[in-house]
């Protein structure tokens, strides 16, 4: 669906006006877009690095042309380390945008695959699927960047607060700020764990789960999962900061 605001003409003008490598784009591609009857935007993934400065979105903008077909235009916006200027490019595909993520920002080809939002669907085009193929291949680094995925994160936020059981659970202050999360990312801070209390095992697996706030902030909110119950099912428990996640952990383990 187009933007009601803002044409669809006028919006493949603005992109291409601000995109730094327009002339990149084949002539072919940019023909067919003249034709553009309709557009939808849509935001893929989102990184920030606050202690850098660095941060970058991927955006696709899918158009429907007079002939009845689609075509759609990646567009990568970034800003560097020391710099607040935002800057834009253009691609004809998601393997094009994975390059230059790891033209612009140094990552190694792994790490910029590794980008669930870059990562072939089943109607990528061949080519593009062998260039992630080669780029997949290439040894993972020992440490990623943080790649946030834009998917109904505040949903996600209450669902985690919901299912919390345990009494000092963050409160209504914190289940307000993340009703403005646009973006989040899940992480097992803490592998699969098991123990013995009382002559019973008792599993435990402690999850981060980041999120991105509109106003650009970031809150994570500590998962603890575990069997150390009288009955030994399963418990969530939920905190504010992974000082008190671990605690409780440790707490749970020594106390049924």
């Amino acid at each position: 669906m187009s933007d009601p605001y803002e044409t669809t003409e006028a919006h493949l003008d603005r992109l291409l006006g601000r995109a730094l490598n327009s002339f990149d784009l084949p002539d072919r591609l940019v023909e067919r877009l003249a034709t553009a009857l309709a557009h939808s935007s849509s935001l893929h993934t989102t990184h920030h690095s606050p202690a850098t400065g660095l941060w970058r979105e991927t955006r696709q903008h899918t158009y429907l042309l007079a002939d009845g077909g689609s075509v759609s235009l990646w567009e990568l916006a970034y800003r560097k380390e020391g710099t607040r200027t935002v800057r834009f490019e253009l691609f004809a595909s998601k393997a094009e945008t994975c390059l230059a993520v790891t033209r612009l920002f140094g990552e190694t080809p792994a790490e910029a695959a590794l980008d669930p939002a870059l990562l072939p669907c089943d109607e990528q085009a061949a080519d593009d699927a062998a260039v992630l193929s080669a780029l997949l291949s290439a040894p993972a680094p020992a440490h990623r960047h943080r790649e946030y995925t834009v998917e109904q994160s505040a949903d996600h936020a209450r669902r985690v607060l919901r299912r919390a059981e345990n009494a000092d659970r963050p409160g209504e202050p914190t289940a307000e700020r993340l009703r403005s999360a646009y973006a989040h990312h899940i992480t097992q801070a803490f592998g699969a764990r098991h123990c013995t209390t009382d002559g019973r095992d008792a599993g435990f697996s402690l999850y981060e789960h980041a999120f991105v706030l509109l106003d650009g902030a970031e809150v994570s909110l500590w998962e603890v999962e575990h069997t150390a119950t009288p009955d030994g099912r399963h418990m969530c428990e939920v905190y504010e900061s992974e000082a008190a996640a671990r605690e409780a952990m440790e707490l749970r383990a020594r106390v049924r």
